[in-house]
């Protein structure tokens, strides 16, 4: 089970595509801005972000930046999810840092075997890591003494 968050001003969809993944196995809720998809995240970090591409307000694209350049949610798993069937959409959140591309209307078992495919590959990858910690860590770490060698 993965917590699912979704983020689309299009309160229809959002609330289909969570009774999807809740059907399959899920926890999920949805908001229908990038503000509070930020704050969500900031609150609880989710296991996948499904992000419209464009909000009013603050677009998906612009939020999906803001996590890339974030120390605590770059390897947050997104899944853009837009109405825009464009290559170049694709391209453009594919660029920006999203694992996957969903375009709406979308298909109940396209949707659910995409996300469980990238639970999949996530699966072995280790969780977010402070970096600071782990560099603190690693300097009290003691090395075992390594024997001398003379050199001529």
């Amino acid at each position: 089970m993965a917590r699912i968050l979704i983020a689309d001003d299009d309160e229809l969809i959002a609330e289909l595509a969570s009774e999807v993944l809740i059907d399959a196995g899920h926890a999920c809720g949805w908001v229908t801005t990038a503000a509070e998809a930020w704050a969500c995240v900031q609150r609880k970090r989710p296991d996948i972000l499904l992000l419209d591409q464009s909000m009013p307000g603050e677009s998906g694209l612009t939020l999906l930046r803001r996590l890339r350049i974030s120390a605590e949610f770059y390897d947050l798993p997104v899944i853009m999810f837009t109405a825009v069937n464009g290559e170049q959409d694709h391209l453009q959140a594919i660029y920006a840092g999203a694992q996957d591309f969903l375009s709406k209307p979308f298909d109940p078992l396209f949707l659910t075997s995409r996300v469980n495919r990238l639970i999949k590959q996530r699966g072995m990858r280790p969780r977010h890591v402070d970096l600071r910690e782990a560099v603190a860590g690693d300097s009290l770490r003691v090395m075992p003494a390594m024997p001398a060698r003379r050199v001529l």
